[in-house]
């Protein structure tokens, strides 16, 4: 019996003094340390944040994802180690594994170099491997070859594409012990469970599996909008070094919302201490740092109200290239375009297409194919590409022609059809022809925005400027086109071009070895949304707000509030901010609600709207154009443009829409009506609705 007390207070003492050591002890001291053993840290990246619309619709989330890792340490100890890679190779080859590897040469002789298809940070890796090696750095990619073949002791009988394979996988495992911030080798990502079984069966020590995360799209629709995750490279790494929630293998975003509001979606980086043994197995295992996940960004966007602008512009765009419009069948060769959809009060962006788009889960698959698609899908035409806008500028026009040429609204002027002011430059209205001789005859400024007759623009136009000159000695269109927001920052925060307004400053700068002269010419073609006016489909969403507001334009943003990742607490909730203000007189605020309310009843719009349901005020624009498309082709149907806002008597929402050889802006009625029909049979009128859990 005393033997036997003895025995159990022994093995209770054993036991005390462990749970003793796991909890008093600290984790560096309970790393194991023997000679049989070796310890890594590893980065678990904190979950990325989640991207939702205004009305709580997850429509970027996160899923669980499972990868293929080697350890060099227990790998080499195997004795084996070629061998064992050639086994989990050809496996995966089997299995329809993708494999990855940062080797920079071809995998067929004669062998070269392809570090084009390497960031800078990996050609700065490959160079510090060589001089590890002391190689020299202009080695030839074959004597390379031949040297890490010898190297690694790969057998004289295998076939050049097996050593091949081997020789990749050894240079990634190798630049390990190389460049100290790398982290053990991820030979495949985002593994399934079946084949992560069949690689298990194989029992190769030091092939483990590690746990992460992938983005998951919860919609096919706003490609362009919700942007795309990638590694950082060089440049990159400089901006996020200093932060400590980075680590040199982070994800980040690197297009649309996911680049915008990175600040807030990337969750915090935990740092895990694994100690291993020869054979690979677990010796000890705990956190120094633990991860956090990041926020989630709710934003502006309603995800139906985008489906639905995206389908109508498809849509148009796509009847276009059927049928074309007119007896002439213009616009059959209509490339591209983009709708906006804005709240006029707040400057909140409802929906923001761009036409032809693309899947963002299969982004990565498809991007050779996309990146070389003559209509160019991968381009987000609304925030960047700047269009000459046609006649909707001519509401910049009589604004300009009421508060600084003295017109009045009902000023009548009667169309001659050819503008002859000028001897060396005679435009016309675009009604007139020698053969017809059709005009719009006398016609009042309302009622010119409504037809939008040319003849009647160029006469105000060319009497406001001089007028503005003598009075106050600056272009007048060019300060109420600017306070409008046109080749302005809207105030988004994904990327975007601001274009430029025609004026003399623009033209001395793109100019600058030709006659750079700014002349009557120039002011008339100006006026009509020519010249060198270039405005992106966005700009001309807030241009179009800001006239629905009288002059008060709200930034643009796709920001409504960040949450903390469990719904809990509001970290931040977007205000509406004034980006400008014009002051503008009673009769241009009459004459622009007047005019562009006409444009639907008796004006180019006529058709498509005077007897629908709500009030319309829009302006319709087709822009000549000179260049090369998106797809590179000379000429062709003239663009297309159309604004709006709803209802003319109180708005509520605006919208753009442009369309390359689009040919006849009035034709884009049918992009708005399905956009404005989903808006206001909504009985919310897109409000934000809190989600379960969400804080007051």
């Amino acid at each position: 019996m005393v033997v036997l007390i003895g025995v159990i207070v022994a093995i209770m003492c054993v036991f005390l003094l462990r749970m003793y050591t796991l909890a008093a002890v600290s984790p560096d001291e309970r790393a194991v340390a023997d000679a049989d053993s070796m310890t890594y840290q590893t980065t678990v990246e904190g979950a990325r944040g989640c991207i939702l619309d205004r009305n709580g619709n997850v429509l970027v989330s996160n899923r669980a994802t499972y990868n293929i890792v080697i350890i060099n340490y227990v790998l080499a100890n195997t004795g084996a180690a070629n061998e064992n890679i050639l086994k989990l190779l050809q496996m995966c080859e089997q299995l329809g594994i993708e494999c990855q590897s940062h080797f920079p040469v071809t995998n067929t002789r004669p062998y070269e170099y392809d570090m084009q298809s390497l960031s800078t940070t990996w050609q700065t890796y490959f160079r510090q491997f060589l001089n590890n090696r002391d190689y020299d750095l202009d080695i030839s990619a074959s004597t390379l070859m031949r040297n890490l073949r010898e190297a690694y002791k790969i057998p004289n009988d295998w076939s050049q594409e097996d050593v091949y394979k081997v020789i990749s996988v050894r240079y990634e495992l190798e630049l390990r012990s190389v460049a100290t911030n790398l982290e053990n080798y991820m030979l495949a990502e985002d593994v399934d469970a079946e084949s992560l079984a069949a690689v298990a069966e194989l029992g190769i020590p030091g092939v483990i599996v590690q746990s992460g995360t992938v983005r998951e799209y919860k919609t096919a629709y706003a490609a362009h909008l919700l942007g795309t995750l990638g590694a950082m490279d060089a440049d990159e790494w400089e901006v996020y070094r200093e932060n400590d929630d980075y680590n040199m293998n982070a994800m980040i975003g690197k297009s649309g919302i996911e680049k915008a509001f990175e600040e807030y979606l990337h969750g915090v980086s935990g740092t895990k201490i694994t100690t291993v043994s020869t054979t690979g197995d677990v010796l000890s295992e705990y956190y120094t740092k633990m991860p956090e996940p990041g926020n989630n960004v709710e934003t502006t966007i309603d995800i139906s109200l985008q489906a639905t602008a995206e389908q109508a512009l498809e849509k148009v765009i796509l009847d276009l290239r059927e049928n074309g419009v007119g007896k002439n069948k213009e616009g059959k060769d209509a490339e591209g375009g983009a709708v906006v959809v804005q709240q006029v009060k707040t400057g909140e962006v409802l929906a923001c297409a761009s036409y032809p788009t693309f899947d963002l889960s299969t982004y990565r698959e498809n991007f050779k194919e996309l990146s070389e698609d003559e209509y160019s899908p991968l381009y987000n035409r609304a925030l960047l590409a700047a269009y000459p806008p046609g006649s909707i500028y001519k509401m910049v026009t009589a604004i300009a022609a009421i508060d600084y040429g003295h017109y009045s609204p009902y000023h009548i002027i009667t169309d001659q059809g050819l503008y002859t002011y000028y001897d060396s430059f005679q435009p016309k209205c675009y009604v007139w022809s020698r053969a017809t001789g059709a005009t719009h005859g006398p016609i009042d400024m309302r009622q010119a925005i409504a037809h939008s007759c040319n003849y009647y623009f160029y006469e105000v136009g060319r009497v406001t400027y001089d007028t503005a000159q003598k009075e106050v000695g600056y272009n007048p269109f060019d300060v109420i086109a600017k306070a409008l927001g046109l080749g302005e920052p809207t105030g988004v925060e994904l990327d975007e071009e601001t274009g430029m307004r025609a004026n003399a400053e623009t033209k001395k700068e793109m100019y600058v070895n030709e006659d750079s002269g700014w002349y009557g010419a120039d002011v008339l073609q100006a006026v009509i949304g020519q010249s060198l006016n270039r405005f992106t489909p966005m700009q001309m969403c807030s241009y179009v707000q800001a006239l629905a507001n009288q002059g008060t334009r709200y930034s643009a943003t796709f920001l409504s509030r960040v949450i903390s990742w469990d719904y809990q607490d509001l970290i931040l909730e977007h205000e509406p901010e004034i980006a400008s203000q014009l002051e503008m007189s009673d009769d241009a605020k009459l004459c622009i609600s007047e005019g562009m309310y006409l444009t639907t009843q008796e004006g180019t719009a006529e058709e498509y709207f005077k007897y629908y349901p709500v009030k319309v005020a829009c302006k319709t624009g087709t822009a000549q154009w000179q260049g090369t498309t998106s797809s590179g082709a000379f000429g062709g149907s003239d663009h297309a443009s159309f604004v709006l806002y709803a209802p003319a008597d109180d708005p509520e929402i605006a919208i753009a829409v442009y369309v390359e050889k689009g040919s006849k802006g009035g034709n884009l009625s049918n992009v708005c009506i399905p956009i404005l029909d989903a808006y206001f049979s909504s009985a919310t009128h897109y409000e934000t609705v809190m989600t379960e859990n969400t804080a007051d």
